[in-house]
């Protein structure tokens, strides 16, 4: 990664002050609270790898705030900030809850106001994201900000380790494998918050919850040809009436999401270069289809193509070639 700022050799009594503005620049305007009295060190890397742009922050014990009016400031509600601990601890406070952060545990925070705390040689790194990409797997992201996905939870291994690789290989990937590279990293970040958000509901719960975790719980299982409501009420701990009842009340049937979901993961891999070497066939059963008939018909019915034409005109689309007359 790139160093962009760094207090070795800086004056003490500026060393400070410096790393304060930083922040309030590139991230957000906070308040920062020194918690030690010992020389003060900061410093910040930063990667850009596809649509990711990563920072890595190695700072001493400090108290960052993020105020109502510092929130209201700053033109970041479109976005939410995935923080990756790598060294020493901190803790975070937001949306009521409070939850410590070790090396290897990962928590989502949003541009509202929250408090992060870190303690001597704490070192994080930041990933910011589009909040669409999250909430639309996921529901609000109140639901889950200052919940720590801890890394005993492999998806979480999977998705640090990932994101460690890439930002090692950065310089060897094409610009458009670096794309599908960041892409394959939020949908790890997502499934480890997919995978912690289904751990906490053993019995029902708020509906708005039980609803999101259900939702959760297919993303992580879309290839499952076997899922269907009975079996999504009871991987969400609820009656199948009782989740029938919670999605009727948001306008929406256990089955017509499922399938909706199912198309949405085919579209996106038949218009994905990447894919090109996945027959329909192939691709119909990595989304849950049984059969190919079945898939070609219901994909047609929803997006007005086959899947081979929607494919074929995606590519025309990335390849820049005007499309038939």
């Amino acid at each position: 990664m790139q160093t962009v700022f760094s207090t070795e050799g800086l004056h003490p009594r500026s060393g400070f002050k410096l790393w304060r503005d930083l922040l309030g620049e590139r991230l957000v305007p906070i308040e920062v609270e020194r918690l030690d009295d010992g020389p003060f060190r900061g410093r910040l890397d930063v990667a850009e790898i596809g649509a990711l742009y990563l920072s890595r922050l190695t700072q001493s014990a400090l108290r960052c705030e993020t105020t109502p009016s510092a929130a209201r400031r700053h033109d970041r509600a479109g976005m939410v900030v995935v923080l990756f601990k790598l060294a020493g601890l901190s803790t975070s406070v937001q949306d009521g809850r409070e939850a410590v952060q070790r090396p290897g545990d990962m928590v989502v925070l949003d541009h509202r106001p929250s408090v992060l705390t870190t303690h001597r040689d704490s070192q994080a790194l930041f990933l910011e994201l589009p909040r669409e990409r999250l909430e639309g797997v996921l529901g609000s992201t109140r639901l889950y900000t200052g919940l720590s996905v801890g890394a005993d939870l492999a998806s979480a291994t999977l998705a640090t380790g990932f994101i460690h690789d890439l930002i090692r290989v950065r310089h060897q990937l094409t610009p458009d494998a670096a794309e599908r590279m960041s892409a394959i990293a939020v949908d790890l970040i997502v499934a480890s918050l997919a995978e912690r958000l289904a751990q906490d509901v053993p019995r029902p719960v708020h509906g708005s919850v039980v609803v999101q975790r259900a939702k959760a719980h297919v993303e992580a299982h879309l290839d499952d040809p076997g899922l269907d409501p009975p079996q999504l009420a009871a991987a969400t701990g609820v009656s199948l009436r009782r989740l029938q009842e919670l999605f009727h009340e948001r306008g929406q049937h256990i089955s017509d999401w499922i399938w909706e979901r199912r198309l949405a993961a085919a579209a996106k891999r038949l218009s994905d270069p990447a894919c090109l070497h996945l027959s329909i066939g192939m691709l119909a059963y990595g989304c849950g289809f049984t059969s190919q008939a079945h898939f070609s018909r219901r994909f047609k019915d929803r997006h007005g193509l086959t899947p081979r034409g929607y494919r074929e005109a995606a590519l025309l689309r990335a390849s820049g070639a005007p499309s038939a007359p």
